[in-house]
């Protein structure tokens, strides 16, 4: 095992979990394993998929990933292919011949293929290895991504009776997992469930305001770095990704609504490092398989802390240090119920509620988001600080604002709760403008009351009276504002209250994390000129630049400097095939 981690894989030693995963699938053994994106997934099946007879069958959701995984298989020198729709008669008739022939480590297929019969004919006159089932979520209605294609996979056990299966997912509470072995009638696996932690990724929630403004202010900070946006909803998406490209960054749209070939050659472009941003719904991310993801923005609300923790996920794959933000006001909640209130299922419905508030908890607390995640999944976190997020980093202080909470309840009091945030924070800024005058509301006591502070400072403080039931917002087109009963305790001074808010110099200095900044300027110029090495080989050969190597890779060899082949191969990701194949072109450039 250990020869073959270093001779095809370029690595010296296994990741926590690794090693027994491996040995478990090479005593032909069931297994279940639950281990972060970025954890080393794939290597637990390729490897066992190297050393033993037959092709090991490998289930993946998307077959725009297929491509993109089977390539990065063959670069390590693994005999891979997949079998799709998107092959034609004769391509899919030499696949079926080369699994028929034993001449296959690896085929990558589609879940909806245990449907058919002919498909379920040839696995058994095939020589089947082991069949490894990712994304394995996806069979649990539980899940938050559930497919109905893949409950035709119980059947795996009863089509290939003496064959090890094994179940991989990123993200799975325990109601999962139980769901998970029962619908895969597992016999006796061995199940893993390694630490949800990502401790290159850092965490960070800031008020969401002036939207294109903040954006293009927080992407200055990642130049030429790649990245993700998410949106909500597919106009969002478009208007973001124009608005970037008018700005001169290299952005493009990703969603449902494009046509197949825009939308596989936006995605092409971003995993080829042909554009450094993609501006995506959800429809985007399961199918990618980027090693070199230095950021991910959420500019909406995520579904659940599950999603969540999955597009966060699709970060700093390659070990790297990466940074996930998080855009949040109470804002976005109506727009996330509208789809929501549209689910005809009441228990969906039901079901996303909860999820929805779920999250809003998260992006509301003053607790180590970190701590926050990994409780969501049953773990423990052990430390009492992270160290790596925007709470544990100390970018946010505790201010009491009583007074002047007294002084926005009051407002909505004084207006007889008729109107919105923007315009009772007109009244209490002083803002001089028809509706105000019309209404004689520059003649409250209040009026001009809360000049001292920005209008950003008080949507802030609705947001957070919001937050702590306070105060309420109506539903519809124009809603209002009213008073809760936990409004009134604070308007009699019954209540104080205490509210975070971000250390503008301190965010500053943290938002350096994971930029680079550690590096010298000769080793990031070094860097800058080995990925143009890379891209320049990616584009020859028709693949990926991290297919290549990964951006880890290619630090290393920055900062180590090697000289010789057999330098090289001490470079983490650095196999006797990828020595062969690249090792010349990479030298030259180190010892120039």
């Amino acid at each position: 095992m250990h020869d073959t981690l270093h001779r095809v894989f370029g690595f010296r030693s296994f990741r926590p979990n690794q090693q027994e995963i491996v040995q478990a699938l090479m005593d032909g053994r069931d297994l279940f394993a639950v281990m972060p994106t970025g954890g080393g997934k794939s290597l637990c099946y390729q490897l066992p998929a190297v050393l033993l007879s037959g092709t090991a069958l490998v289930v993946s959701p998307l077959i725009s990933l297929m491509k993109d995984q089977v390539d990065g298989a063959r670069s390590n020198g693994i005999r891979a292919a997949f079998l799709n729709s998107t092959l034609d008669p004769s391509a899919q008739s030499a696949v079926t011949q080369a699994l028929l022939s034993g001449s296959l480590d690896l085929l990558y297929v589609a879940p909806e293929r245990f449907a058919l019969d002919y498909f379920r004919d040839l696995l058994r006159r095939a020589r089947i290895s082991m069949v490894v089932i990712d994304e394995a979520h996806c069979i649990s209605e539980w899940g938050h991504d559930f497919r109905p294609d893949y409950l035709s996979l119980s059947s795996i056990v009863e089509i290939l009776p003496e064959i090890p299966v094994a179940a991989f997912t990123a993200t799975a509470t325990h109601l999962v997992q139980r769901d998970i072995l029962q619908k895969l009638r597992l016999r006796d696996p061995l199940v893993v469930r390694a630490s949800f932690d990502r401790p290159n990724l850092s965490y960070e929630v800031r008020f969401k305001e002036k939207g294109d403004q903040q954006l293009t202010a927080i992407l200055k900070q990642f130049s030429r770095q790649a990245g993700i946006i998410y949106r909500t909803s597919r106009k969002s998406v478009n208007d973001t990704a124009a608005m970037l490209q008018k700005k001169g960054f290299r952005a493009l749209p990703y969603h449902a609504g494009l046509n197949d070939m825009e939308r596989q050659a936006n995605q092409e472009a971003f995993i080829r490092d042909e554009v450094d941003i993609i501006v995506a719904t959800v429809a985007f991310g399961m199918g990618i398989d980027k090693s070199n993801v230095r950021f991910v923005i959420h500019a909406d609300l995520p579904r659940s802390i599950e999603s969540y923790y999955q597009e966060t996920g699709r970060a700093g794959r390659d070990g790297e240090d990466a940074r996930c933000i998080m855009l949040f006001s109470q804002g976005d909640i109506p727009k996330v119920r509208f789809f929501i209130d549209a689910m005809l299922d009441e228990e969906e419905r039901s079901k996303a509620l909860g999820a929805l508030s779920k999250v809003v908890a998260f992006a509301s607390t003053n607790v180590c988001r970190r701590k926050t995640l990994l409780d969501h999944f049953g773990e423990l976190y052990p430390q009492d600080n992270c160290g790596s997020c925007d709470v544990c980093l100390g970018l946010h202080e505790v201010v009491d604002c009583t007074t002047e909470a007294q002084m926005l309840l009051s407002a909505v009091v004084r207006t007889d709760s008729r109107f919105g945030g923007a315009y009772l924070v007109d009244i209490l800024t002083g803002g001089d403008t028809q509706k105000i005058r019309e209404f004689g509301h520059d003649r409250l006591k209040v009026y001009g009351a809360g000049k001292a502070h920005g209008k950003k400072f008080w949507r802030q403080l609705i947001d957070d009276l919001l937050a702590r039931k306070a105060i309420g917002r109506s539903e519809g087109l124009y809603p209002t504002i009213f008073l809760l009963d936990g409004g009134v305790a604070i308007l009699k001074g019954q209540e104080r209250v205490e509210v975070t808010r971000v250390v503008e110099k301190k965010a500053a200095k943290a938002s350096r994390k994971g930029d680079g900044a550690a590096e010298s300027p000769a080793d990031r110029e070094l860097f800058e000129k080995l990925r143009a090495l890379r891209k320049m080989l990616a584009d020859q050969q028709g693949v990926p630049p991290y297919v290549v190597f990964s951006d880890r890779s290619l630090h290393e060899m920055a900062a180590l400097k090697p000289r010789t082949p057999d330098e090289m191969l001490t470079i983490a990701g650095v196999g006797e095939v990828k020595l062969a194949r690249y090792a010349e072109a990479f030298l030259e450039v180190l010892n120039g």
